[in-house]
């Protein structure tokens, strides 16, 4: 026998429009207005220093309003200058910083997620009390330090590329074995078990199974170090001593440190090319980003 299925009852609104309308902006018409500030705020640096970068005039000073000038004058002039070593040396720096620190937190957070041993809840009360205090804190004691291991083994001392990335892996490992030890926590233990009776050992687990299902965590990791080293001044700053070796944050600072000869232009240019590497590297892991932060936020 059919049964007959009656339609959903229709609700209709009999207040007044202005009652309506009253309403709409109370829940929802104020929130564009306040959208639009917001995209006006963070917009509008970045256009004025678009603006600044194709100016001729190569100054901020008696600017009134954007791109009264384009030119491709600051763009140019940069091949007469080191910022392209700079970049090589920035992209190098940041991208072994990367790698490495997802390679060293990911094996330290799969040893505390998955073995159990002695130390192991100090181990992790120690990552989370060092991740408290910046690294630059410690600036002095990391000169100190590359200024005496410079004697000994040179490639390790002061202006050196190789020891800066030693530095910036040393203090990036409490904090990134600590997020990941979060989202690996999240992976059942059942895919371990279940790879070893088929006489998978702990580092085939490892390497074909768990780094594939933390992908997200890894890219957000990867991300993170990337633009942490990629825009870091105070340590390269002191590391690094000699103009081929510096990076772009050292270098282009040169250009504007003094106030009667700064060049702005050229220094809006090369911010400007400078954001391309992480505008690039952000658009090519966005979609990991979003799984990353939040699963490993949610189970420690």
């Amino acid at each position: 026998m059919a049964t007959r299925v009656q339609d959903a009852p229709v609700r209709i609104d009999h207040r007044p429009a202005a009652a309506r309308r009253r309403r709409w902006l109370a829940e929802v018409g104020w929130k564009y207005p306040v959208a639009v500030l917001i995209v006006f705020y963070a917009a509008f640096p970045l256009a004025y220093v678009l603006s600044a970068a194709l100016a001729s005039s190569g100054t901020l000073t008696g600017s009134t309003e954007l791109f009264r000038s384009v030119s491709a004058a600051n763009v140019t002039a940069l091949g007469d200058t080191r910022f392209w070593t700079w970049m090589a040396n920035s992209l190098l720096i940041a991208g072994s910083t990367a790698a490495g620190s997802v390679l060293m937190g990911a094996a330290a957070a799969y040893a505390f997620s998955r073995f159990r041993f002695t130390g192991r809840r100090g181990g992790l009360t120690a990552l989370l009390i060092i991740q408290m205090f910046p690294q630059m804190l410690a600036f002095i004691s990391i000169f100190l330090l590359l200024l005496t291991l410079g004697n000994v083994v040179p490639v390790l001392g002061l202006n050196s590329r190789l020891a800066l990335i030693c530095v910036y892996l040393g203090g990036a490992l409490g904090t990134n074995t600590f997020l990941m030890y979060g989202f690996f926590n999240t992976i059942p233990r059942e895919i371990d078990e279940a790879a070893k009776i088929d006489g998978a050992t702990h580092a085939q687990t490892y390497w074909t199974i768990i780094l594939r299902l933390v992908t997200p965590i890894l890219a957000v990791v990867g991300l993170l170090s990337f633009v942490g080293a990629f825009g870091d001044f105070i340590l390269a700053r002191i590391i690094l001593t000699s103009e081929s070796n510096f990076t772009l944050a050292v270098g282009m600072y040169a250009w504007v440190s003094d106030a009667l000869n700064a060049n702005w232009g050229l220094f809006a240019a090369g911010a400007v090319i400078a954001s391309l590497p992480i505008l690039a590297l952000f658009l090519f892991l966005q979609k990991y980003i979003v799984g990353g932060l939040t699963a490993g936020s949610v189970k420690g």
